[in-house]
């Protein structure tokens, strides 16, 4: 579980610096809807990222010690995603429904970029054969 951990964090530092362009764009262009939505989804995605982290370490604790668990937190993802999409259909004038969308799947995005980064390194460093 140490490397999921380590691949939460890496991938926090990818989406937490992804969310500081969305902001310097929102402030300085005129698209001030379509990074809005980046942000909602963007911000959202961190938050189903760090519960499928959460859930898929308790699952193996529980896994661990011989006992059952009641899933990986799929309804609370998917009630999430459910929640932006209210909130873009409800306040149209601020955020960009295609913006949304593309920021829920930020965090699927950046950790096949990272999980491939990884492989590319340890491939060049010689210590995968």
């Amino acid at each position: 579980m140490n490397d999921l951990q380590t691949i939460f964090q890496r991938g926090t530092k990818y989406i937490l610096f992804l969310l500081s362009l969305y902001v310097v764009g929102w402030g300085f262009t005129d698209y001030q809807t379509v990074f809005a939505g980046l942000i909602l989804g963007t911000t959202l995605s961190l938050f189903n990222f760090w519960i499928l982290v959460r859930k898929t370490r308790l699952f193996g604790e529980a896994v661990a010690q011989g006992q059952g668990t009641k899933g990986l937190g799929m309804v609370s993802r998917l009630a999430t995603a459910i929640l932006a999409v209210l909130l873009t259909v409800r306040f149209p004038e601020i955020f960009d429904l295609i913006s949304v969308v593309i920021g829920l799947m930020t965090y699927y995005i950046v950790i096949m970029i990272d999980i491939l980064l990884q492989f590319v390194l340890k491939r060049n460093n010689g210590e995968e054969r």
